[in-house]
């Protein structure tokens, strides 16, 4: 058979574009694919929760891929391990309560995981504002390719409505800045604003990642790091249990709202 160009090109545009068009009125938008964002996703799908997701970056993952200080190895505890078993990454024990995975496998197989479970993940495409309905409730997301954000070029973006989202942009906790900048409401944390990161303590993190990971704002949760950045927790660095952990819960607490 003799390749052509042109329909090569037609079959990615043609494609890509009916999947986004789906994508434009989804139950859940996350953004962030990192392994909070998208072990979100994978719960959420595997529930029959139609599901999309967002990454600015050329590659999904988040902060796992790159292990520690660029070590390619991450470590989970026990809770972590499990789901590390459920997504079917092999994992070592390194002494009692700690296990080492590949970062590389671990991020892949959880980014394949949930696509597998029905999730859509959209990678270079940057979330640079919130839709807003009744009761300034979050009901969607604007979007803009990532290369638009970079080069500073004023294009005008397209919308997708969800009926909740979840901030997994990490560190930067970019959706609840948003939020609070540009509608000036008050979150449900200790002082109603974004209380900042603060600095590593990974055993008080790890435990508090729960916790934190909430609706802090109508139709608006936080997960992963985001959530101990919006919350005032500290950082863990590469263990990333409670990264996992804190994805499930949030797909758990926005199944909940959902259905109310």
């Amino acid at each position: 058979m003799e390749l052509d160009e042109i329909t090569i090109s037609r079959a990615i545009t043609e494609t890509f574009m009916k999947d986004f068009r789906e994508a434009m009125d989804v139950e859940v938008a996350i953004g962030g694919a990192g392994p909070a964002g998208m072990a979100a996703g994978y719960y959420l799908a595997k529930e029959g929760i139609k599901t999309v997701i967002f990454e600015r970056s050329l590659r999904p993952g988040g902060g796992m891929p790159g292990g520690g200080m660029m070590f390619n190895t991450i470590v989970v505890q026990e809770e972590g391990r499990e789901i590390l078993d459920e997504f079917g990454v092999s994992t070592r024990e390194y002494e009692k309560g700690y296990y080492t995975a590949d970062s590389v496998e671990a991020s892949s197989a959880i980014c394949l995981k949930a696509i597998q479970a029905g999730a859509k993940i959209f990678n270079l495409i940057s979330i640079e504002d919130v839709m807003i309905r009744q009761n300034d409730r979050i009901s969607g997301l604007v979007l803009n390719w990532s290369a638009v954000d970079l080069a500073g070029l004023h294009v005008d973006p397209l919308s997708i409505r969800s009926k909740v989202v979840i901030d997994a942009t990490g560190h930067a906790s970019e959706i609840c800045h948003i939020v609070v900048n540009k509608l000036g409401v008050k979150l449900k944390t200790e002082g109603g604003g974004i209380l900042g990161e603060r600095s590593m303590w990974a055993d008080i993190a790890e435990r508090n990642i729960i916790d934190n990971t909430r609706e802090v704002y109508p139709g608006l949760i936080v997960a992963g790091m985001a959530a101990n950045a919006v919350c005032g927790g500290p950082r863990m660095g590469p263990i990333f249990g409670g990264m996992l952990l804190s994805g499930k819960h949030a797909a758990r607490v926005a199944a909940e709202i959902i259905k109310k």
